[in-house]
């Protein structure tokens, strides 16, 4: 592909460090590059060979504003699959953006969100799944989402849907040319074994949906909400998971009135906890907006950590709010496990499926609710090196693909014809080269790319 301009942006965070990195791609890379990069070596940018390494100085219109290294790559050995220069200058905010602006004097036009990525797949040197699988990997918060990630970026998830997609295609063929050439000696198919392979690739479908559901607590994290009447502890809990003192903790009840957000990591799994003012019935009008919000954060999440104080009996409120989680993904958070038990256990244990005591102050059972979260969201079985889809996307791909192939089983079983069953095979087939990018609209692309960040 010959992409109209050559673009370039700044590829490491925006914040200070230790390096700054300005990637510049396309068919004048080297040649912007090499106005702004003047090797001490005396050899010019743009007559480098590929793969080469070069310490010198970098200018903005003559000046001199900082002392870098040039990587230099060609076309087509390069993540972007064009000519590639990436700077490396030190890493503080006004140098970076400084020689980014050097670049952007020199010729190359600001890269767009997800750009370079994009060329790589307009360029063939990826497929859309495995695009998608970039960003997954930037975004993963733990070592289980991460090695996902890499392994769907690496082809596991494009070799396995190809693979589905290559069964239904033989079929399609022998079905296609059975029907355009009635009078040629070509053996029809028989139905049960049409049956058998569509089948066999609609269980594979499955299996990988059924992954994406159950692992997306640790691919995407969980949305859960802390909740619980006023002063059982709930921000102090917060506070555990996260590291942090993110809540504000005090004797008052009452000390949180707003929905406070933070991550958690436990284990593998990523909690986006919502700390919640204390549920109760109140005539204080800022009070009561937080308890209203802290319904309507419960209504909407995962996972529900239902907070209760230990060391006091049971009251009605608190069974008011264990029954507001009877539909839910729930665990019940026995609070203050360093003072004695005046809670009743069989009581609690009848809304809950799980049942942690925990002490917020100590950390005592920290590791059992870790335990518990990772039971009750099912992420036990999750396998980061089987084939795993990244996102809603590839998902309703698959489940397009395997309701078509449901369609051309009860097509078969209801004696329809042959080139009607072979309709429905064509619509899975579209619905997994969709996925992998083969039949994407330019829409769908672009939508895609727009959620990179800027210098990916």
């Amino acid at each position: 592909m010959n992409n109209e301009a050559t673009v370039a942006a700044i590829s490491t965070p925006n914040a200070p460090g230790g390096i700054g990195i300005i990637r510049i791609s396309g068919d004048d890379a080297l040649k912007i590059a090499g106005k702004i990069f003047v090797p001490v070596s005396g050899c010019p940018i743009e007559k480098s060979k590929g793969y080469r390494a070069y310490f010198g100085h970098i200018y903005d219109a003559g000046e001199k504003i900082d002392e870098g290294v040039c990587l230099v790559f060609r076309a087509p050995n390069s993540y972007t699959g064009e000519n590639v220069a990436e700077i490396s200058c030190h890493g503080g905010l006004f140098v970076t953006k400084q020689v980014l602006r050097a670049a952007l004097n020199a010729g190359a036009k600001a890269a767009g969100p997800g750009e370079f990525t994009k060329r790589a797949f307009l360029n063939g040197k990826l497929d859309l799944a495995s695009s998608e699988s970039v960003m997954a990997l930037i975004s993963a918060a733990g070592k289980a989402a991460a090695g996902a990630a890499l392994n769907s970026l690496e082809g596991n998830l494009s070799r396995e849907i190809k693979d589905c997609c290559g069964k239904i295609v033989t079929v399609c063929a022998s079905l296609s040319a059975w029907v355009d050439y009635p009078d040629e000696d070509i053996e029809e198919l028989k139905p049960d074994e049409i049956k058998s392979t569509f089948a066999q690739v609609k269980s594979r479908l499955a299996d990988i949906v059924s992954r994406y559901d159950n692992g997306r607590a640790v691919t995407e994290g969980v949305d859960t909400v802390i909740i619980g009447k006023p002063n059982v502890g709930k921000s102090t809990i917060m506070n555990l998971l996260t590291g942090f003192d993110r809540s504000i903790v005090t004797d008052v009840a009452g000390t949180t009135r707003d929905v406070i957000e933070e991550k958690a990591v436990l284990g593998d799994i990523v909690l986006r906890i919502a700390d919640t003012a204390g549920i109760h019935e109140t005539d204080n009008t800022v009070e009561a907006l937080g308890v209203d919000l802290a319904r309507k954060r419960l209504d909407r999440a995962e996972l529900i950590l239902a907070v209760f104080d230990r060391s006091s009996p049971l009251s009605d409120e608190d069974r008011q709010i264990a029954d507001m989680c009877r539909e839910k993904k729930k665990i019940a958070l026995l609070n203050k496990a360093d003072l004695p038990c005046e809670s009743d256990m069989a009581e609690i244990s009848r809304y809950f499926d799980r049942v942690v005591e925990i002490s917020a102050i100590t950390g005592e059972g920290r590791d059992e609710l870790e335990k518990a979260i990772a039971d009750v969201m099912m992420t036990g079985e999750f396998d980061p090196a089987a084939a795993c889809l990244t996102g809603e996307r590839q998902r309703a791909c698959c489940v397009s693909a395997i309701e078509q192939l449901d369609e051309c089983i009860n097509a078969l079983n209801n004696g329809m014809t042959l080139d009607a069953v072979n309709v429905c095979a064509d619509g899975a087939v579209n619905s997994l080269l969709e996925l992998t990018g083969e039949k994407a609209s330019a829409a769908v692309v672009d939508e895609i790319f727009s959620r990179f960040c800027v210098g990916k």
